[in-house]
């Protein structure tokens, strides 16, 4: 999974990482070496804990280590807890994060969480919520692999709005990146994840949604009711969920908003189809996009009048001036045509090698009829939200038990 980079807004930092090393930290006496070499450093910036697996007892050991250490308290920017509950039971898990979670939210400074690759599903549910709600001085939030489900999402995305509210009671700036890959949201959760990324307007700039399973209406929602709100993106990551004509549709009618700010478009195997990639490639036709740099639309059907007719026009035009990463494989075009040539002299890393043929036009028409955008009573649901009282959350979080 690509993960994007953060760099430590403060020098003479250090990084305490047992990274990969297969641990097994069941007790305090299992954590407590560890402890005892973090408790050497004076200014602890960056804690990874990925590529482990911890209990109950360890993981309160180290939350109580941090509550009372001001050397990562106070100085603590991106904790990476990924991949941390390999064979642990649920209850586990749940009582690690009652542990963490109410801790992290003393970390001031905490601006990075990793949470990737850990088996949550909807039982930790509550102890997620609470936490996002509240982390107001969180800025990159990433939880992809954690088997939420769309209930699940979808308080995710009730979390992020309240999140929000927070944030600009504080006057703290607001979340940058949510990545949230490969976690079965499904169209249920859409409308509140449009509503929870919409509330961080122009801050948000990356976000991840690969490998959802998410369907052209809920695609057309997340798009419709939420990023088109989220005027700064640099990087959309949608690939692996579909859209057909209908998502492409409203992806097409947002993409101008972002002319100058969009660096990386994912939109592989996302099933635009024929009339949907006509759509959204007709857009770099007609608009300059000064900064995209990463445009990739495999597997999409796509047809060679596309790329002749919007695609390879739009290059000549200049308007897509910084692009310099392409990816068009498994789509319908010419094998060893003059455009696919065009193509592989401007982008040489360009791989074409499984070109497919075109199927009917019959069977799209049909889908595009079940798959419509709904209507959204978006103001009422958000007006319902900003009344949720959340201030007493963590209190009430550092009181769960299992």
């Amino acid at each position: 999974m690509a993960i994007l980079h953060f760099q430590p807004t403060h020098e003479l930092s250090e990084t305490f990482s047992l990274q990969g090393q297969a641990l097994k930290l069941t007790t305090k006496e299992d954590i407590q070496p560890h402890l005892d070499a973090l408790e050497k450093l004076k200014k602890v910036t960056k804690l990874d804990l990925s590529g482990n697996t911890i209990g109950v007892e360890a993981s309160e050991a180290l939350a109580d280590f941090i509550k009372t250490h001001d050397s990562v308290r106070l100085n603590l920017q991106e904790a990476n807890f990924a991949d941390l509950y390999t064979s642990r039971l649920v209850d586990e898990v749940v009582g690690s994060l009652t542990a963490f979670l109410p801790v992290f939210l003393q970390c001031e400074k905490l601006e990075i969480l990793n949470l990737s690759d850990n088996a949550f599903g909807l039982r930790t549910i509550d102890q997620l919520e609470s936490y996002i709600s509240n982390a107001v001085h969180l800025k990159h939030l990433i939880l992809s692999n954690n088997g939420m489900g769309p209930h699940a999402g979808e308080r995710i995305g009730k979390a992020l709005f309240l999140l929000a509210q927070n944030k600009r009671k504080q006057n703290l700036p607001f979340l940058e990146t949510f990545i949230c890959g490969r976690n079965r949201l499904e169209n249920g959760s859409c409308v509140y994840l449009a509503l929870g990324l919409k509330a961080h307007g122009d801050g948000l700039k990356n976000v991840k949604l690969y490998q959802n399973g998410i369907r052209p209406k809920g695609v057309a929602t997340l798009l419709h009711y939420g990023l088109k709100f989220n005027k700064n993106l640099k990087v959309l990551d949608l690939q692996d969920n579909t859209f057909t004509k209908v998502g492409s549709s409203v992806l097409a009618d947002c993409l101008p908003i972002w002319s100058e700010t969009l660096e990386e478009l994912n939109l592989n195997d996302c099933l635009l189809k024929k009339i949907g990639a006509n759509q959204v490639f007709s857009v770099f036709l007609g608009t300059k996009f000064t900064k995209l740099a990463v445009l990739k639309a495999e597997y999409n059907e796509m047809v060679q009048e596309t790329l002749e007719d919007v695609l390879i026009p739009a290059l000549v035009d200049d308007n897509l001036p910084m692009l310099t990463q392409l990816e068009l494989n498994g789509n319908w075009f010419e094998e060893d045509s003059e455009p696919l040539d065009l193509l592989q002299g401007r982008f040489p890393d360009l791989d074409l090698d499984d070109l497919e043929e075109p199927d009917s036009e019959e069977e799209e028409e049909e889908e595009d009829k079940a798959e419509q955008l709904d209507h959204v009573a978006t103001e009422e649901l958000e007006k319902e939200l900003a009344e949720t009282n959340v201030d007493n959350l963590a209190t009430e979080l550092s009181k769960t038990h299992i």
